[in-house]
């Protein structure tokens, strides 16, 4: 599809018939193939009676290496979890927290980085974007940020952040579940200690697969926190399984216990070979256009957007508040004319993906003028 137009691209999707959906952000939108593919994975375990399921892993093996491609990292550093939540937790574990650690995010962050401090016992510290180093101190273990914030739209520039924080001994997770298939991200250059992924949203994916980038370096001393027939390196050998204490592989792939949710992530890898076709380029070029065109006309509405946005990368993701708009009840109201966005705090947060087009803009624009002005 690298040469489809937009419109070819849209007709993928049929959930978007009858309907303006700019919602990405709490869940995309599943092309037919993908669907097809999880479907074919159900036809071809009655066709073999599963027994040809080692071969299921052989073929992930090839979604690990788009996996990589798509962010730039080798297969090898790519392991498949359940959510982010699990692979949180993984990331938790590789410290030995002491009474007066602190785990350092931002205001407004996902749940699951507020909360991860509280497992451990560790001090949870909140801050803005513009203060952030500032409350970087000798007793912050871990630094806990999304790429792109699902409250606010923030997209911190992390590139030397990270570096000086892994310097200084500080283990750096982020999560790119608001920007891995829309956003181009390199884990090359960024090299953060853990890159995790959950792939429903811009990835257009069924939830249920799920990934996490463990860079090399940590991968040789953090040992996996969840122990199954799978974390032995000789696993493949399922006719005289390993009865010892589990010998680690040096890849990702050690800490993956056991099954896997393989129509989940066969229909991932068709959803990730349709985002190569198109172009990672070329779909941050769109939705960084569409997020633009909303952002420009919103203003001249009067919107206000959140204050640190301005000190950071571009976003897909727009949010704003409108004089005098409850985000919640217009949210609503929108959803009850097929107008799909979502309410955060006191924001709307519209978040266009590739399948958007100006007409869903226009469509959006238009209702929430009739309900603003």
């Amino acid at each position: 599809m690298s040469g489809a137009s937009w419109a070819e691209i849209r007709a993928e999707f049929p959930s978007l018939q009858g309907r303006t959906f700019l919602n990405t952000a709490t869940f995309g939108q599943l092309p037919r193939r993908t669907k097809e593919a999880a479907l074919a994975h159900f036809d071809r375990r009655d066709k073999t009676a599963a027994l040809d399921f080692l071969e299921w892993f052989d073929d992930l093996d090839k979604t690990r290496a788009l996996i990589a491609r798509l962010i730039h990292c080798t297969a090898d550093d790519i392991a498949f979890v359940p959510n982010a939540g699990y692979a949180l937790a993984l990331a938790i574990s590789s410290i030995s927290w002491e009474a007066g650690d602190e785990l350092l995010t931002l205001h407004h962050e996902f749940p699951n980085q507020l909360y991860g401090h509280a497992s451990v016992g560790a001090r949870g510290v909140e801050c803005d974007w513009h203060e952030f180093e500032a409350h970087v101190t000798a007793r912050t273990r871990m630094v806990a940020l999304s790429t792109v914030n699902y409250t606010t739209g923030l997209r911190p520039d992390l590139g030397r952040l990270v570096k000086d924080l892994r310097a200084r001994g500080t283990v750096v997770y982020l999560d790119g579940t608001q920007s891995a298939g829309a956003l181009e991200f390199n884990c090359a250059a960024v090299a953060p200690d853990f890159f995790a992924v959950d792939t429903y949203k811009w990835m257009i994916s069924p939830n249920g697969a799920s990934f996490i980038y463990v860079n090399p370096e940590m991968r040789r001393k953090l040992p996996p926190n969840v122990l199954g027939w799978r974390s032995d390196k000789d696993w493949r050998n399922v006719t005289h399984l390993h009865h010892g204490a589990p010998r680690f592989g040096e890849s990702a792939e050690k800490y993956e216990p056991g099954m896997l949710p393989f129509a989940c992530l066969y229909g991932m890898d068709t959803s990730l070979r349709l985002i190569e076709e198109i172009g990672v380029a070329r779909i941050e070029a769109r939705v960084l256009e569409l997020a633009g065109l909303l952002r420009s006309e919103l203003a001249a509405m009067g919107a206000e957007f959140y204050r640190s946005q301005g000190e950071c990368l571009p976003s897909q993701i727009v949010t704003a508040s409108l004089h005098g708009v409850d985000s919640t009840a217009m949210a609503k109201k929108l959803a009850e004319q097929d107008i799909n966005i979502s309410a955060r705090r006191a924001y709307l947060r519209i978040s266009p993906h590739f399948y958007n087009n100006e007409d869903d803009v226009a469509v959006l624009l238009a209702a929430i003028r009739k309900v603003h002005c």
